[in-house]
């Protein structure tokens, strides 16, 4: 017996670029923080977030919330880009959790954001921060479910 099946694509349902990744920078909690979109592809969304009087925490170090949010950001906007139709739906939080590694006092931190489940109705992201060396900040898990825009 043979089964037939389909494959889904993993991937984002239309070509952007970072000049169209514009549109999610009007003012906000990410402009605010001074979070940057830095590169984008078929299944990932990059950006960075500066490590400052903005970010820091009371003890001069980055803040979790701060890495939270770039997470949030970065996830948010992966999964608005793999909507079917974002006219019609919109990608809306439903749960985030972080693991803080390592502390960051000063510089740049870089989140990647990628798949773990897309599918009809949630979405599964894995985000991974990083200092400027390349060492491993902050992992984190978001999930967002799809709904119909209201």
């Amino acid at each position: 017996m043979t089964r037939k099946t389909t494959q889904k694509t993993d991937t984002m349902k239309s070509a952007w670029s970072i000049e169209s990744l514009k549109q999610f920078q009007h003012p906000s909690l990410a402009t605010h923080l001074g979070i940057e979109f830095t590169e984008v592809g078929e299944d990932y969304v990059v950006g960075r977030m500066p490590v400052d009087q903005r970010t820091h925490q009371p003890f001069g170090i980055l803040h979790g919330g701060a890495s939270v949010a770039l997470a949030e950001t970065l996830g948010s906007v992966a999964a608005v880009l793999s909507l079917e139709d974002p006219v019609r739906q919109r990608a809306v939080g439903v749960e985030i959790n972080a693991n803080h590694i390592r502390s960051v006092r000063e510089g740049w931190v870089y989140g990647r954001c990628t798949p773990l489940h897309r599918g009809r109705t949630t979405m599964v992201w894995d985000i991974r921060i990083t200092d400027e060396a390349g060492r491993l900040v902050c992992i984190s898990r978001l999930t967002t479910a799809v709904v119909e825009a209201r």
